[in-house]
C-alpha cells in the first residue's frame, strides 16, 4: 500500500460523508437543520395511493440518506427536529400536512429510529458499498415498516392484515428504487472523495 492512500483509509475509518466537513459547531447546526429541511422538502414529493392514508413520498428515502451522510447522532436530531416542527404546525409532512394525529405519523418515528440505526452502520462503513449499502437501506426501510405499519393499525382500526395492503405493499417498488439511487450515489461519493484525498 502506498504511503499516499494511507491517510485517505485513516480519515475514511470510523467517518461518515458529513464528517469531510472542517469540524464545528456550526457545522453540526447546518447540517442537522438541512437534514430536516431536505426531509421536509423531500416528503413534498408526493403521490396518493389509491385505498391508502399513506401516500408515496420522497421523504422515506430523504431520511435515511440524511442518517447515511450525517451519522448517528445528527440524522437522529435532524429526523427529531422534522418531526417535532411538524408537530408544532410546520407544513412539510407529506402533501403539505403537519400535526400527530394522522394515521401515516408512525412511519415518521419509524424515520427517526431508521435514521438512527443507518447512521451508526455508515460510520462502519455500510455507505462504502454497493452491497452493504442496500443492506442498510433495506434494514432502515424496514425499521419504517415496523413502526408505521402498526401505528397505521391502531389509529385506523385496521387489522395488521389490512394495514400490510395498505401501508407497505403498494410502497416495495418504490422503495427498491430508492435503495438502487442509495446503492449508486453513496458510493460513488466515497469514491470520489477518495480520489481528491
Amino acid at each position: 500500500m502506498s504511503t499516499a492512500a494511507a491517510p485517505v483509509r485513516s480519515l475514511r475509518a470510523g467517518t461518515v460523508l458529513a464528517d469531510l466537513l472542517p469540524a464545528s459547531r456550526t457545522r453540526d447546526i447546518a447540517l442537522v437543520v438541512g437534514g430536516a429541511a431536505l426531509t421536509g422538502l423531500a416528503a413534498q414529493l408526493s403521490v396518493p395511493v389509491p385505498g391508502s392514508p399513506v401516500p408515496v413520498s420522497g421523504q422515506t428515502f430523504a431520511a435515511l440518506l440524511v442518517g447515511t451522510a450525517l451519522g448517528a447522532r445528527r440524522g437522529f436530531l435532524a429526523l427529531a427536529l422534522y418531526a417535532v416542527a411538524g408537530m408544532a404546525g410546520v407544513p412539510w409532512f407529506a402533501q403539505a400536512t403537519s400535526g400527530y394525529g394522522m394515521p401515516s405519523f408512525g412511519y415518521i418515528l419509524g424515520m427517526l429510529l431508521a435514521s438512527t440505526v443507518v447512521g451508526a452502520l455508515a460510520r462502519r462503513g455500510a455507505d462504502r458499498s454497493v452491497l452493504r449499502t442496500a443492506g442498510a437501506m433495506v434494514l432502515g426501510s424496514a425499521i419504517i415498516y415496523a413502526v408505521g405499519v402498526p401505528y397505521l393499525a391502531l389509529a385506523t382500526g385496521m387489522s395488521l392484515g389490512q394495514a400490510v395492503a395498505a401501508g407497505l405493499t403498494p410502497f416495495l417498488i418504490g422503495d427498491a428504487l430508492k435503495a438502487a439511487l442509495a446503492m449508486g450515489a453513496l458510493p460513488a461519493a466515497w469514491k470520489l472523495v477518495g480520489r481528491k484525498g
